[in-house]
């Protein structure tokens, strides 16, 4: 099974548009460049990370179906590459049905999981994973309804949001409404509609990167795994993440059929972010994103292919490697202020130790809670590599000009 890929900017070029130019596209990008593809990326904002390395940049707002139909019209690209879910998934259906381009991975999986309903019912309604209890709520009723029906605390977030916005924590029926109120802040498309969870008593939390990619030889597709992810989060946002996450072997195995089961119902070939919850040998899933994941930045030092060059290798037909050769870490960087023109400072002292490195993001605008960089280190154990990653960040400082 030959693969052919042109030169970038000539008639031969092999074209892929990029949905959403955030600090995770960035990566994509820089690894489709390496491999030859001319690479166009979209976003809703001038000068997002992912378009300062791109071939051709792109604002629009990818929700307006005409917009987005216009911009593939133009560009006539090979694969369409969503990596956020503020998207008009309906015309990526269209294209798909109407093989204008092919949809990464595919167009059913980008519109089921922008939408953690569609997501949610598939996992647990046709496939039958375990997950945590559920409901949905499209008002202020039947959001009361649905918290005393699961009791507390729960967890209540929009069914169309990332990155933790507008998800919170509701420990009792007092808290109910304020959290209806935020909840409807925080959706990327505000459909009004939020799940309501059931807390799970776990362990802890994992990504596992699922990759499904062509085998060179039969041109079969087949899964493969990298090695669990462990990560932190707050208020459903990630902190920092470490790999190898350590875990039981029944535990590794469930937490792999699960993660073959959705993935392979939602087809296609590329990476998956693969979110479960662990509890001695017991495993729920929670989430899957059909792209690189946030907490997947550990893998730029931990592994031979980075998620990223996975990713770019799986949604070209090429060979892909999921080996791990190091234990690491990585740290968030955080804005710290509400502001533009960022400098960031410290970085020497940040860099000292052969076993740290840094990713600053580029982002034009900086929030309090907005990463703009990670930091990633080495070390003999995940605890060592965790506390070489927070040392890493705690030297950078970031300011404005």
């Amino acid at each position: 099974m030959s693969v052919t890929i042109g030169t970038p900017l000539q008639s031969s070029a092999f074209k892929v548009l990029l949905l959403g130019s955030g600090e995770l596209g960035k990566e994509v990008v820089i690894s489709l460049q390496r491999l030859g593809v001319e690479v166009h990326a979209a976003d809703r904002y001038d000068h997002a990370p992912a378009m300062q390395v791109a071939h051709f940049s792109h604002t629009l707002n990818m929700a307006d179906a005409e917009e987005l139909k216009q911009l593939i019209k133009q560009i006539q690209p090979n694969l369409i590459v969503p990596e956020i879910e503020a998207i008009a998934t309906q015309v990526l259906v269209e294209i798909e049905e109407q093989n204008i381009a092919t949809v990464i991975p595919s167009a059913k999986a980008v519109n089921l999981t922008m939408n953690r309903e569609g997501i949610r019912r598939l996992a647990a309604e046709e496939l039958g994973l375990p997950t945590s209890a559920y409901r949905f709520a499209d008002s202020l009723e039947s959001f009361r309804a649905a918290c005393d029906d699961i009791g507390y605390p729960n967890f209540v977030k929009p069914v169309m949001s990332s990155s933790g916005k507008g998800q919170s924590r509701v420990k009792s029926f007092a808290e109910v409404d304020a959290a209806w109120d935020y909840a409807q802040t925080g959706g990327r498309v505000n459909q009004g509609k939020v799940i309501v969870e059931s807390k799970i008593d776990f362990d802890f939390e994992i990504t596992l990167l699922t990759v499904r990619a062509k085998n060179s030889e039969t041109g079969v597709i087949e899964t493969s795994f990298c090695d669990p992810i462990g990560h932190r989060q707050d208020s459903g946002d990630y902190v920092e993440s470490w790999q190898p996450q350590a875990m039981t072997p029944a535990a590794l195995e469930e937490s792999k059929r699960i993660a073959n089961k959705v993935t392979v119902a939602l087809g296609g070939c590329g990476i998956f972010g693969v979110e479960l919850f662990v509890k001695g040998d017991k495993v729920w899933f929670s989430e899957v994103s059909p792209r690189p994941h946030d907490t997947g930045l550990v893998t730029l030092a931990s592994q031979f292919q980075s998620e990223f060059e996975l990713h770019a290798r799986a949604i070209l037909g090429l060979p892909v490697n999921t080996a791990r050769h190091s234990t690491a870490a990585s740290a968030v960087i955080y804005a710290g202020v509400d502001d533009t023109n960022l400098s960031f400072s410290g970085l020497n002292l940040a860099l000292a130790n052969p076993n740290t490195d840094l990713r600053l993001f580029g982002k034009p605008e900086g929030f309090k809670r907005r990463r703009m960089g990670v930091a990633t280190a080495r070390a003999e154990t995940t605890d060592q590599a965790r506390e070489l990653a927070e040392q890493t960040v705690q030297h950078i400082s970031v300011h404005q000009n």
